[in-house]
């Protein structure tokens, strides 16, 4: 049995992790050389620059929670490392589901995507204890739908999820310059 209470286990997340912001903004980051691109060479290579940037987000994101002072990682035993494993063997099955959706409409890559990623971070709720992720994970998958049905050219899911990975990275980062300067807040 874990020494961890369940808060303790989420504190020590947001602690390590700077409550995610590194990784929220390596992954945007990602989308926006991805959207980059397949507007300059090909829809198809923005697709194969998304995958493969998508596999330097966490490396990315614990390098910048150390460049910001933080551990980049959580303590041994902490039962939530566990939960972000699994949920990254799921984003794993998905990410196949989307690629071989491509095959079939190249516009739909991006969407799906964005539905997956935003399907991820509702369960970072969990794993840090911040609301802010179901609003996070809730506006990726509303637009990944929106953008879906409307059928726009794949540059234009790749931007939108940049952009606002980028954005929800700085609104979040002023509470986690707050929980660094005040660790009390991080048993909250």
């Amino acid at each position: 049995m874990s020494e961890f209470t369940f808060s303790q286990a989420q504190a020590d997340m947001r602690s390590g992790y700077l409550c995610g912001v590194p990784g929220i903004w390596a992954s945007g980051a990602v989308w926006l050389v991805a959207a980059a691109v397949a507007v300059q060479v090909s829809h198809p290579a923005g697709v194969l620059a998304l995958l493969a940037g998508g596999m330097v987000i966490h490396p990315l994101g614990v390098v910048l929670a150390k460049l910001l002072g933080r551990t980049g990682g959580h303590t041994a035993g902490n039962p939530l490392g566990r939960l972000a494993a699994e949920g990254t063997f799921w984003l794993l099955a998905g990410i196949a589901i989307a690629y071989g959706m491509q095959v079939l409409r190249l516009e739909w890559f991006f969407p799906a995507m964005l539905l997956l990623i935003g399907g991820r971070y509702l369960t970072f709720q969990t794993l840090y204890g911040l609301k802010a992720y179901w609003v996070l994970g809730g506006v990726l998958c509303g637009v990944g739908l929106v953008l879906a049905l409307a059928r726009v050219p794949a540059p234009v899911a790749a931007f939108a999820g940049g952009l606002i990975e980028v954005l929800f990275a700085a609104l979040l980062f002023r509470r986690a310059k707050r929980d660094v300067a005040n660790p009390a807040t991080l048993a909250r």
